[in-house]
């Protein structure tokens, strides 16, 4: 008899990170969603141990060759996984990407909008028919000569370069020069050259003043340095470079963000007057459908776009068929909420969670079936309004023939799930274990689970704290920035303010860009009430394992000087470098600090071991002789939060800042824990904890966006615990949120709308959260009302 194939994934002791030898069996065809609190180990279930597993799968599949030319990550602990089909991951990714990244790209929607123009473009009469590449900025073909398709050029000028022309060469006129001995390296050539370096640079004769600071020559010379006192200095043969090409050379190749950063500030950044800013060259702006051009339909909103496809006037069969493909691809990024982007939207000013929809809206069209979906908190960035279209695009993943499996905190997404996969209780050491895994309902029953006590809470609510009274505001008018036209707005001070609207209302611009650049312009105002402004993004700490929780908080410096302090390190004459894992002396060689080494397996992917000879310590043998109340330096580094917070009691410099971390829900992090390895949401709270060890009694305006991504309802509790202490404490705190329990909790909203891109950028409503709950044609009223209980 035939017998029918095992409907679940079965999973048998999963070790990843925190996962405590977890067997879990989970159906396939089926929308799984997995919770549990952050660092609960509900990441390193779904994506380290099972997405993980189905790739080392399929790249076993991969002819041996192309397995080099493919990144593969290692494989995961776990001793057996059964059932698992082939796999495509939708990830948050913290890495930025490419300028040259946009929605078009991310989406291949400008592939099919090229090939568009190409085979059914008017062209001008006896123009060549253009191949598609010649329509993208990204090629030789298609991009504009004079910007290489950037559509912006960088150019210095002579009072950018030389500020103060009352100064000589020699006091340092020519501001764009290095400083120490390269700069005095550059006037001492000139001298040698024969130019006057003595003399204001204003007397210079106009043609001597356009070489020093453009010439392209670099003339060689024998320069004779003015001698000393006891300083022995030989000539040398020197090489020209004019500051022109310096500051150039220096933007575009250093490695050292401050160094350029310092070039930037002698440049000006204008469109390319070649093209207008438009990227392409003349032969391809020619082109036009629908009476425009590509780059105008490239700086439309999609759903501009779309109906310019839909009442476009038949032009042939080849036209016909590329708009009803390129309407078909734009429908589901439209329906999950981001019509309001335009192709040409670079993809580093997008939120993670708008590139994930957008690369969740491209599978839906590439037709896939009998695969898993793992989806990391597809909700992220997501009005309330627009989780419900989230919603249904999961459905017809799963309807499709596909299952879903989510990483997620929202509880509407979790409330709609098929089966649950809880993890916890609680996070680092104190989770990795299931404890439950079964449809929904189930969760009720295990008094245990953080996220049951929260999706299975009772409707009466906390009695609503008093509004707080504010004392003073920013008043902002006339903002004039992306899609906000000429918005006035109010933030008062001495409150809680959140800010909200649904996905491209303009949030963050009026927040990130319009708010914090006022407030930064009257900071030395006097009488201005806020004396410092604090912006708290997502952005990672640090963008290598060398950066992790310690060096970040400054941590690691007071752990280095205790170590430092100890009777054997003094008595061997060691500094505080010596306890550094990043410079030589005290770190392992063999490893470089890193802790582990690089294994190549030739046509098997690349695997980290631990260092052979410092078995991970990172340092070497001789510094892990020195103690500090019984443990060694990496023996500090592994230490939780919580455990450190133990440890340090009785030291202020550390007690303060570990228990600031533990106060804001990271007891669970490692000191040691490299940047790589948090979520933005964790890089976020770092940051604020950061800022909250050393809060000072200046009235400080604190802007926070999205500080609840990522986090369990239990988290952004203690989070939100921290925030209102802020205010409680003297000083002002503003959020760009969308977690209506948050919104309803803060003093005073303000409500971008109505819609999204050009259909928001306008205040639909202001006051406190009653008033706004209130509020006509407002799209968060509804929802609002719902969380107040109204």
């Amino acid at each position: 008899m035939h017998q029918s194939t095992d409907p679940y994934v079965r999973v048998r002791g999963a070790r990843e990170h925190n996962l405590r030898g977890v067997d879990v069996d989970i159906p396939r065809d089926a929308l799984t969603v997995f919770t549990g609190v952050s660092g609960s180990g509900k990441s390193s279930l779904a994506f380290g141990t099972l997405y993980a597993e189905a790739q080392r799968r399929y790249f076993e599949s991969v002819a041996p060759y192309a397995r080099r030319l493919i990144h593969q990550i290692g494989a995961p602990k776990v001793d057996s996984v059964t059932g698992l089909p082939p796999a495509v991951s939708l990830e948050q990714r913290r890495s930025t990407p490419g300028s040259r990244s946009s929605v078009g790209t991310v989406t291949l929607l400008s592939n099919s909008l090229r090939m568009l123009y190409s085979r059914a473009g008017t062209y001008p009469p006896g123009a060549e028919r253009l191949d598609s590449d010649a329509f993208s900025p990204n090629t030789a073909a298609g991009a504009c000569p004079s910007c290489h398709g950037i559509g912006r050029i960088h150019r210095t000028d002579e009072q950018l370069l030389v500020p103060d022309p009352d100064l000589s060469i020699r006091q340092g006129a020519i501001a764009a020069w290095p400083g120490a001995w390269q700069g005095k390296n550059l006037r001492d050539i000139l001298e040698a050259l024969g130019h006057d370096v003595d003399a204001p640079w204003r007397e210079l004769p106009a043609r001597d003043r356009e070489w020093i600071l453009f010439t392209e020559e670099q003339p060689v010379v024998t320069v004779h340095p003015v001698r000393e006192a006891e300083r022995i200095q030989r000539p040398y043969q020197g090489t020209y470079m004019s500051a022109h090409r310096y500051v150039m050379r220096t933007f575009a190749d250093s490695k050292s963000a401050s160094l350029r950063a310092r070039a930037e500030k002698f440049l000006t950044d204008s469109p390319c007057p070649a093209c207008d800013g438009r990227r392409l060259r003349p032969e391809a702006l020619a082109v036009t459908f629908a009476g425009r051009t590509i780059a105008e339909l490239a700086a439309a909103a999609l759903t501009e776009l779309d109906g310019v496809l839909a009442s476009a006037p038949p032009g042939g069969e080849a036209a016909r068929v590329l708009a009803e493909d390129l309407r078909a691809r734009i429908a589901p990024v439209t329906e999950l909420g981001l019509g309001y982007l335009s192709l040409d939207r670079t993809a580093p000013s997008l939120s993670a969670g708008e590139l994930q929809r957008l690369r969740l809206a491209t599978q839906l069209k590439s037709g896939l079936f009998g695969v898993v979906y793992v989806l990391d908190e597809p909700s992220a960035g997501l009005h309330p309004a627009d989780t419900e279209a989230l919603l249904t695009i999961l459905d017809r993943l799963k309807a499709a023939g596909n299952t879903v499996f989510v990483v997620e905190h929202h509880l509407e997404v979790v409330r709609h799930a098929d089966w649950l996969v809880d993890v916890g209780p609680l996070a680092g050491e104190h989770g990795g274990r299931v404890l439950h895994s079964g449809p929904p309902a189930g969760l009720a029953d295990v008094a245990e689970s953080a996220t049951a006590r929260h999706l299975f809470a009772s409707p009466e609510r906390e009695r609503p704290r008093p509004v707080r009274e504010a004392r003073g505001a920013v008043r902002l008018s006339g903002v004039d920035r992306h899609n906000l036209r000429g918005v006035t707005a109010e933030f008062p001070l001495g409150v809680f303010t959140a800010v909200t609207g649904v996905s491209g209302s303009g949030k963050s611009t009026l927040v990130g860009q319009a708010l914090a650049g006022e407030v930064t312009g009257r900071l030395a105002e006097p009488g201005f009430p806020v004396r410092r402004l604090v912006e708290v993004d997502q952005k990672p700490i640090g963008r290598t394992p060398r950066s992790n929780l310690a060096t970040y908080t400054g941590l690691f410096d007071v752990v280095r000087r205790l170590f430092t302090a100890s009777d054997e390190a003094r008595a061997r004459g060691w500094k505080a470098g010596r306890f550094s894992f990043n410079v030589p002396g005290g770190r392992c060689e063999t490893c470089q600090g890193e802790g582990f080494v690089s294994v190549e397996l030739l046509f098997l992917p690349s695997t980290y071991a631990p260092c052979p000879e410092c078995g991970g310590a990172r340092y070497n043998a001789e510094t892990l002789q020195v103690r500090y109340e019984g443990l060694t330096i990496a023996e500090v580094l592994s230490l939780t939060v919580e455990a450190a917070a133990v440890f340090f009691a009785e030291v202020p410099a550390a007690a303060r800042s570990l228990r600031a971390l533990e106060d804001i829900g990271l007891g669970y992090l490692r000191l040691g824990q490299p940047a790589t390895e948090l979520s933005g949401g964790e890089a976020q709270r770092i940051k604020l904890a950061t800022e909250l060890q050393r809060l000072r009694r200046d009235h400080t305006l604190y802007l926070l966006d999205e500080p609840t991504t990522g986090l369990h309802p239990a988290d952004v509790r203690v989070l939100l615990r921290q925030l209102h202490g802020l205010v409680e404490a003297g000083h002002s705190v503003v959020v760009v949120e969308h977690d209506m329990d948050v919104v309803a909790g803060a003093d005073w909203v303000i409500d971008l709308g109505p819609g999204g891109g050009a259909e928001g950028g306008r205040v639909v409503a202001s006051g406190t959260p009653s008033e706004v709950a209130r509020t006509p044609g407002s799209r968060t009223a509804g929802y609002l009302a719902r969380a107040l209980g109204v």
